[in-house]
């Protein structure tokens, strides 16, 4: 299928008679064309589509079409029913009161395209652009970013089960591609004892039934991989999709000790960012934020929140459920700069701030407004020590002052634990020993105090930051990022982001995406036709409590 470009033409004359009396005062989509103009082009997709075949349904339209369906909440099927039927949709994407529509199977396929070359961000970034023409947007204003997690579209499932389903999933594979092989190769019972979804089978009770169904599974599973990786087997059958990730469930979840599989103690697990959770979603992984556990992915929304206009997201991120907020600061200013939406003052909660990201904001012009951890040593939280802040640092000669006037001798750069650089400082023994106030600044009996120090602009930002985040203009600047929240719960309640509409991390984006298109759509809608803020809902309750 090739794509003969063009553009989304005018609104038919007859068209926009029948939709303005059908909508004498219009309709969020017909308000949208008449303020944005027809704003996809196809010359946009060219890329997606091959240079020869039969012409296929405008790109162009498909967008608009995709847009509108996540603004409504649509199926794909309930979507091209709105193409050849509602009139205000006509409006919209420009064609004529006769159009039929296309077939519910090309949006899929149109989908597919733009995963193929991550072009989501291009849509978003078409109705941005539009907006920007419009005033709508702020060059180097404020954003706010924040963070919800993303429910995978597979089952829940426990060890057992994700042992037993990938080896079922594997052999549904094996029986589509080598029937023949498979049935004079396969062990009797595997006919009987994978034949049906694990789900469907009652589990055991007791947890000696339980280890020997895994034992049982365990031992099935690397005897299919023994049988895949003969010399008499077909090439190609261990590369299958779902038998290559059979080998890396087995991987996480057994070990061979003396001949015997057996399932690996929890602990002996690989980590949550490499774990797999589903037999059906490789890219799906555990995550845990405060009290809540969930098997998929985590959505980054950034917003605009200039005073007067809009608030329009102008980035999505989407990663797996494992990866922390602050691994993600960098990834959204980077992605911000190279569309030229970098925000002069970013607001972000304590997730997405750390001293490395403070120096590396400012290096980009971004001043960004969240708290910063504070510092937990015992001489802070007990209000009586001798706290780092209270040591004077001289950068240059390496030497660090003590409150009482004595000097360090040691300075080694050196990382931490986790492979930050640090610098590791202390002070002679026969310093402190005799220190009148020792007791302030060190419980060591023998040896003398010793700090451990970031690099110089990563220690000077840090410092920084904690006085600021103490004055009210800070405080001040810093409320604004509380009206992310009702963007998440938006995205959340009306768009359905909490749950993933596809499997695997390229699709989850394209669909983060879309959604924040029709965030978009909706709130240039809102401004346009003059709707406020939603404000804060307060009880019947609460509004009679006298005032102090």
């Amino acid at each position: 299928m090739s794509l003969r470009a063009g553009v989304m033409g005018s609104v038919p004359v007859e068209t926009a008679r029948v939709a303005r009396a059908a909508f004498p005062k219009g309709s969020p989509a017909m308000r949208l064309r008449d303020a944005l103009g027809p704003l996809f082009r196809d010359a946009q997709f060219v890329d997606l589509f091959p240079k020869r075949g039969k012409p296929g349904l405008s790109p162009a339209l498909l967008t608009m079409v995709s847009v509108l369906q996540y603004c409504e909440g649509l199926t794909d099927r309930q979507a091209v029913q709105a193409m050849a039927g509602r009139i205000d949709w006509k409006y919209a994407l420009g064609v004529e009161l006769t159009d039929t529509g296309c077939d519910f199977s090309v949006l899929s396929e149109f989908r597919d395209r733009l995963v193929a070359q991550d072009a989501g961000v291009r849509i978003l970034d078409t109705i941005l652009d539009a907006a920007r023409e419009k005033g709508l947007v702020k060059k180097r204003g404020r954003a706010r970013t924040d963070s919800t997690h993303v429910v995978g579209a597979i089952r829940q499932i426990n060890r057992l089960g994700l042992v037993g389903e990938s080896l079922r999933a594997a052999l549904e594979q094996l029986a589509d591609a080598a029937p023949e092989w498979l049935t004079e190769h396969a062990d009797l019972d595997w006919f009987d004892r994978y034949g049906r979804r694990i789900e469907m089978f009652q589990l055991p009770a007791k947890d000696t039934e339980r280890a020997a169904r895994a034992a049982r599974v365990g031992a099935d599973g690397m005897r299919l991989w023994q049988l895949l990786t003969s010399t008499q087997a077909p090439a190609g059958l261990a590369h299958l999709e779902r038998v290559e990730l059979l080998r890396r469930v087995w991987v996480q979840e057994y070990h061979v000790t003396d001949g015997i599989v057996v399932m690996r103690d929890p602990k002996d697990r690989p980590p949550a960012g490499v774990r797999l959770v589903s037999p059906y979603d490789p890219d799906a992984r555990t995550g845990k934020k405060r009290h809540t556990y969930w098997d998929g992915y985590t959505l980054h929304v950034t917003e605009t929140c200039d005073p007067g206009l809009p608030r329009l997201v102008t980035h999505v991120a989407t990663t797996s459920a494992s990866v922390t907020d602050v691994e993600t600061t960098e990834v959204v200013h980077e992605g911000l700069s190279g569309r030229g939406l970098l925000p002069g003052e970013h607001v972000v909660d304590a997730g997405y701030v750390t001293a490395h990201t403070l120096t590396r904001s400012a290096a980009r012009g971004v001043r960004v407004v969240g708290p910063v951890l504070p510092d937990t040593t015992w001489q802070t939280t007990t209000a009586r020590g001798y706290a780092a802040a209270d040591f004077r640092v001289d950068w240059g000669a390496g030497v660090v002052t003590c409150p009482r006037g004595k000097h360090s001798t040691g300075w080694a750069p050196r990382p931490n634990r986790h492979g930050t650089p640090t610098i590791s400082v202390s002070f002679p023994a026969e310093a402190c020993r005799p220190c009148p106030v020792r007791e302030l600044c060190t419980t060591s009996v023998w040896k003398g105090r010793t700090l451990t120090l970031l690099p110089r602009p990563e220690h000077e930002a840090l410092t920084r930051a904690r006085l600021a985040q103490r004055t009210d203009t800070w405080q001040d600047d810093y409320r604004s990022r509380a009206g992310i929240e009702g963007t998440l719960n938006q995205a959340v309640n009306t768009l359905g982001a909490r749950r993933a509409r596809y499997r695997g991390l390229a699709k989850t984006h394209l669909q983060h995406h879309f959604t924040a298109a029709a965030l978009n759509f909706i709130r240039i809608d809102n401004h346009l036709t003059g709707r406020p803020l939603a404000p804060t809902r307060v009880s019947t309750l609460a509004a009679l409590k006298p005032a102090a």
